[in-house]
């Protein structure tokens, strides 16, 4: 069984590629602040029935962190997400508590990575919304927004696929476990024409 495929499907296969830098994201990132977005990673999660993992709760900035805090989540219902079969669940306001987190590389190669406490501050399961969304939908995550999802114990799938942003006008570290090929860039979102 698969549990995700990635992180750079927006780079490695042309459906994946046309959809994800399309002039539509690229234009909502722009209008949600970015003044030049990027596509830094992307993947495709199964939530297979009756087996789809658990997901813990998490922050996307802490696996692509930028300064000033840019990341943009941009998460696609490819199937039916509801309480049964593992939606996401998240934090209201719980992105103003900052960045709990950073996981950054120990050597070049990314083979050594570490998790990084910055805040020490728990989630209560008693602050978690459901966010159940019909498939099509679009659910938009800040980069510090406490999210997670739950096991899929139901018979039915819930596909989604994700693609996470970054400003290019913010720095980057190299520190960071995913950085783009040496001497380039994440990719550039299309044009309007």
């Amino acid at each position: 069984s698969i549990n995700k495929v990635g992180h750079g499907l927006h780079i490695q296969d042309d459906v994946f590629r046309a959809f994800s830098l399309s002039h539509v994201w690229g234009s909502l990132l722009r209008q949600l602040g970015m003044e030049a977005p990027r596509a830094a990673q992307s993947m495709y999660i199964f939530k297979q029935p009756s087996i789809g993992g658990e997901v813990g709760c998490h922050q996307d900035s802490t696996f692509l962190y930028t300064s000033p805090m840019s990341v943009i989540g941009l998460w696609f219902a490819v199937e039916d997400a509801n309480l049964e079969n593992g939606c996401l669940w998240g934090v209201p306001g719980g992105h103003n508590v900052g960045l709990l987190k950073r996981f950054e590389r120990i050597t070049n190669d990314a083979i050594e990575t570490r998790m990084v406490t910055l805040k020490e501050h728990e989630w209560r399961q008693d602050e978690l919304v459901a966010l159940p969304v019909p498939k099509g939908s679009l659910v938009i995550l800040n980069g510090e927004f406490p999210h997670l999802s739950y096991a899929n114990r139901s018979t039915t799938s819930r596909h989604a696929y994700a693609l996470h942003a970054v400003d290019q006008k913010c720095d980057y570290p190299r520190v960071n476990w995913l950085l783009p090929k040496e001497g380039s860039v994440f990719l550039p979102f299309q044009k309007v024409i």
